[in-house]
């Protein structure tokens, strides 16, 4: 089973992709890692979320280390940290990334917060990006509904593709107003930590229901996301066994009478919540 997300020019990208969070940091783990994107790609995993943040670049370059012959297979995401993001500064931290990156372009490139630097200087530095084509889109992380809505008011603030936040069972915040509001404007969502690291409760409706689909916890868990319209979930994979648990929640669909005890057990927000971060 493929799924796919639609960005708003209509181009199609998985649903489901890699995450790189706290990858490249510890030397024993490398060889694995590097299994895990690889094999992830060939389950079709395409998408490949990384930072410059992500160990000070080190994540960027296990990815090109493990992927720089399957560039062209690629969906390839990085982010730039708020304090390189004024209109120089967004350049010039692309050029380190895609250096490191090994590659010529980003398919997508992220102010991975918000900082001091003006919106508008940034959003600058993303447009001069794009028309080199050192970047094919841009997009947020981590903005809550006012900030995407002063944002799309700054002059080609709606080239905007996405915004990368915290989402998933347990953290429903966003459901309240950022996701009808982003869904108005064919946005799709990007879910970081979407298991929440490992973090949920093992026990309760998401193992009952798991037994019935013959799966974890966890894979309910990404499972009942990648139901969601519109919502590319990124979760972090190190060992190939990881990357295959992930990839069968694609396969499981989750019935009407599923989602309502999830719901029962994780209700949705009643109240506007302020955006949460990790």
């Amino acid at each position: 089973m493929s799924l796919k997300v639609t960005l708003p020019d209509g181009e199609t990208i998985p649903a489901l992709g890699q995450g790189t969070w706290q990858m490249a940091e510890t030397a024993s783990r490398r060889k694995h890692e590097i299994e895990a994107l690889r094999l992830g790609v060939e389950l079709g995993m395409t998408l490949i979320d990384t930072a410059e943040m992500y160990g000070e670049g080190a994540a960027e370059e296990l990815v090109a280390e493990a992927l720089a012959e399957q560039r062209d297979r690629l969906f390839l995401v990085s982010k730039v940290y708020p304090h390189n993001a004024s209109r120089q500064g967004v350049v010039q931290a692309c050029e380190r990334s895609l250096k490191r990156l090994k590659t010529d372009r980003l398919d997508l490139y992220l102010l991975h917060w918000r900082g001091s630097v003006p919106l508008e200087e940034t959003i600058a530095g993303f447009e001069e990006l794009r028309r080199s084509g050192k970047i094919r889109h841009w997009g947020v992380s981590n903005f809550d509904i006012d900030d995407m809505k002063e944002l799309v008011q700054i002059p080609e603030g709606e080239s905007c593709v996405t915004n990368q936040v915290l989402y998933n069972v347990t953290r429903r915040g966003p459901e309240f107003d950022l996701i009808p509001w982003m869904a108005e404007h064919r946005m799709p969502l990007m879910a970081y930590s979407p298991i929440e690291q490992g973090r949920l409760p093992r026990g309760g409706v998401l193992q009952g229901i798991g037994q019935r689909h013959g799966a974890s916890p966890f894979q309910i868990a990404l499972a009942w996301l990648l139901q969601k319209p519109a919502v590319i979930a990124i979760p972090k994979a190190s060992s190939p066994d990881h990357v295959r648990d992930n990839r069968r929640a694609l396969e499981i669909r989750l019935s009407p009478e599923d989602l309502e005890a999830i719901d029962a057990e994780f209700p949705p927000p009643k109240r506007k919540r302020p955006l949460e971060m990790i």
